[in-house]
Order: C-alpha cells, then structure tokens, then sequence
C-alpha cells in the first residue's frame, strides 16, 4: 500500500506496518480474520514470537506484551501497525466520504475552522481518521472512562497533528491517496 504516514523515526523506531485485503463476502467476520492476519504479519516482521492477537472480551485485539498494535479496517482491506516499545498504537483507515452533516458533528467548530481549508490542509475524512486512531491509542493508555472518538479534540502540531483528552495527549500522523485515508498514533 502506498499510503503510509511519515512518522519521524525516533516515534517510529521498529513500526511494522502490514496490509491484507478482505475476502469475499466481505462482512465483519472477513474484515475481522483479514484484520488478524495484518496483525500477525506486523508482529512477524517486527520480530515477534507470539504472532497471535486474541480479542479482549469488550472486541479490541490484544497484542502480545512489548508489542503494542492496532487493527483497522474497511469492508475490502484491513491495515495492522506494531510499534515494539511504544505505551499504546492506534491506527485507522476510512476510505468513505464525510459529508458536511458528518463533519460538524464529528468536529468542534475550532477544528472545522483551524484544521480544514482554507485555514489548515486537512479533509474531513482525515481528521474522522485521525480522531479514531487517537482514540485507540488514548484507550491503550488507560485514559479514564468511556468516551466517544469525537470528543477528542485535535490540533496542529507541525507535521502531526495532536489529539486531547481528559488531561492526556497523543500525536497522529495523517496520509491520503486519493480514495483512502490512514492515521497513526503512537504513544512511547
């Protein structure tokens, strides 16, 4: 896949990243086994002896220790990036629209104003990205209570941009092809 965000290497250090596409019929139970087989790819490549990624009772996959990971998915491909080392990885793909509708709910005014043009660079479906691989990453961490992926709050931050939450930060790191959107956030 050529899309892959340009994380700067002393965040990066050991990211493996690892793409396979959806088998048909292309319902949840393929998106899910195309999920797991990304993140055992990932964990190999990063040099993982345990390549397994059982799910936690609540769904979110469990990456074996010193290997912090993170699935995504869409209906037709699933990504899986490991950051051995890192406190937490979120990582999400979206390859759909997000309509005006969608973007004022899923962004504060502030967002919609600072982070798309014609003030910032990023689309909409960047920034729906962005907020969901800063979740994951901001629930590997602990962050208190159950929240909802739009109450993050994102700003600028030179070439990443930085998600907020109750007290604790991440950055993200965003990437676009033309009919695909991917995010990173990594914790070390």
């Amino acid at each position: 896949m050529v899309v892959e965000p340009a994380v700067p290497a002393h965040t990066a250090a050991g990211m493996r990243t690892a793409w396979r596409p959806v088998r048909p019929p292309y319902g949840p139970h393929q998106q899910s086994t195309a999920g797991r087989r990304a993140a055992a790819a990932a964990l190999a490549a990063a040099g993982a002896a345990d390549r397994t990624v059982p799910g936690d009772p609540d769904g979110r996959p469990r990456f074996p220790p010193g290997f912090a990971g993170s699935i995504s998915h869409t209906d037709r491909l699933a990504v899986a990036v490991v950051v051995p080392g890192a406190a937490a990885v979120g990582v999400d793909i979206e390859c759909a629209a997000i309509s005006p509708r969608v973007a004022r709910f899923v962004l504060s005014e502030r967002e919609r104003h600072t982070l798309l043009p014609p003030a910032g660079t990023c689309t909409p479906r960047e920034l729906f990205s962005a907020k969901e691989a800063a979740f994951k990453a901001l629930n590997g961490i602990g962050t208190g209570g159950h929240f909802l992926f739009w109450k993050i709050e994102l700003s600028q931050s030179g070439d990443a941009l930085t998600a907020f939450y109750g007290g604790a930060t991440v950055p993200v790191w965003i990437r676009s092809a033309e009919d695909i959107s991917f995010a990173v956030a990594i914790q070390r």
